[in-house]
């Protein structure tokens, strides 16, 4: 059943791995136990475009194989993919992998100007390349619809997340966000993020495909921060609370409708950042050629999260304060596992 008026679910509530043993890939029965959704592993040899095709086309294969579904076109014959540009240049989703995961769209039937992308910012998608060059007018993507969602022209007022946290910010450039901007909407307007209705209402699925850094009020911004925050209109405004911001991503990651469409997210390694974040900085990044597909989100975050608080202490700096419970309160409202014992790993190729 389809709800218009999105309110938060539970705010009552809400106050590498695979240097482990290795697990082959194995068919639908190999499911790890629990019941909890694993995570498809590949290598790449080199961040070319020839190798993102190839283990892209690795994951999606293995996932159809283990799930039995066989991505195909359906009734709306339209995807979307959720891209990741707001830390601007050098921490964006590799436009290589994007490329990937259209090519293995196109092979399974999809007509290439059915498959959109979406992402937040005109100014930072152009700088980190997906929109068309302003002195060459090229893009990578030619043919390829992308939505930018601050251009208000992909929301529906009918679809809204609320919540009575008024006011907004840019997370990545605040300090000049709001400058010499007059506040002329009202309380209740203010108080409310608008969906990106594109995604799971004119789509058959729509895919993540987000980029890791660390964050000072979510603790990890990554899968599910790209699923929500950077998804809807007006949701900045709760990183001005702590406690809040988290609960805010949990609640709108458990979305009956925006769940029921997101196919799964894909990941790559190719770059992310440990400390600093989600401002760019090139001192603390890292770089793994690796490749995950999951349909557990705050599982990845779980993973990645781990890894940053790695690097963290291997740099003299403190890991991320376990007062932050963003996938805690993911975990609570069961959008996935926020344990590391629950990781079960594929590993594709080595």
């Amino acid at each position: 059943m389809l709800h218009t008026r999105l309110v938060p679910l539970a705010l009552g509530l809400l106050a590498s791995l695979c240097a482990l043993p290795a697990v082959a890939l194995a068919a639908p029965a190999a499911a790890p136990a629990k019941g909890h959704d694993p995570i498809w592993e590949a290598r790449l040899h080199s961040f070319s475009q020839a190798d993102y095709d190839t283990e892209v086309e690795a994951l999606f294969s293995a996932w159809e194989k283990a799930t039995g579904r066989h991505i195909a076109p359906g009734p709306k014959g339209r995807v979307g993919l959720k891209v990741y540009t707001d830390s601007g240049p050098g921490m964006a989703t590799p436009i290589p992998l994007v490329k990937a995961v259209i090519a293995a769209l196109e092979r399974r039937g999809y007509k290439h100007d059915k498959i959109f992308l979406v992402g937040l910012n005109q100014l930072r998608m152009r700088m980190t390349g997906y929109l068309p060059n302003l002195v060459t007018g090229k893009s990578p993507f030619p043919g390829t619809p992308i939505y930018v969602l601050e251009s208000g022209r992909y929301y529906d007022p009918l679809w809204f997340y609320d919540s009575p946290l008024p006011s907004r910010f840019d997370p990545v450039f605040m300090e000049s966000q709001t400058k010499d901007v007059p506040n002329d909407t009202t309380v209740d307007q203010d108080r409310k993020s608008f969906l990106a209705t594109p995604l799971f209402l004119d789509s058959d699925f729509w895919i993540n495909l987000p980029v890791f850094t660390d964050h000072p009020t979510l603790g990890i911004n990554g899968a599910l921060v790209n699923a929500t925050l950077w998804n809807a209109s007006n949701t900045a405004r709760f990183f001005r609370s702590p406690a809040n911001a988290p609960a805010a991503v949990a609640e709108m990651s458990a979305i009956p409708e925006l769940r029921e469409t997101w196919l799964f997210t894909i990941a790559s390694l190719q770059h992310y950042q440990y400390i600093g974040g989600p401002y760019f900085n090139s001192l603390y990044t890292v770089s793994e050629p690796i490749i995950w597909l999951s349909q557990d989100p705050v599982l990845l975050d779980t993973l990645m999260l781990n890894r940053i608080n790695t690097w963290r202490k291997k740099n003299g700096f403190e890991p991320v304060s376990d007062e932050i419970r963003t996938l805690d309160f993911a975990h609570v409202l069961g959008v996935g596992s926020d344990r590391l014992s629950d990781a079960h790993i594929i590993c594709l190729n080595r």
